[in-house]
């Protein structure tokens, strides 16, 4: 990889975070959590990416294990929030 390749990865992740936590700062608290919850399951996108990290032939070592990773923590975001919602959905259900 070249360093100008690295510095736009880098830039990229940078805008990514900032934009991230300028939106999320927003929202007010009553919404945050089921904004949030449904929002978790576009972790989706980052399961595909992990899985051809993964088994992509010609990556390194790290990058292999950097996709196993993320593919564990996108997997327990995307079942959190599943179960945040369907917690969230029960408070409304009728005894």
């Amino acid at each position: 990889m070249t360093v100008s390749a690295l510095i736009i990865l880098i830039y990229v992740l940078v805008l990514a975070s900032y934009l991230g936590f300028e939106l999320i700062s927003k929202v007010p608290p009553t919404l945050h959590t089921p904004l949030m919850s449904g929002s978790n399951a576009i972790s989706g996108i980052t399961i595909v990416g992990a899985l051809i990290a993964c088994n992509e032939m010609g990556y390194t070592t790290l990058s292999k294990w950097l996709g196993m990773v993320a593919l564990i923590l996108a997997t327990v975001n995307v079942v959190g929030g599943y179960v945040v919602t369907d917690r969230m959905l029960k408070m409304f259900k009728k005894k």
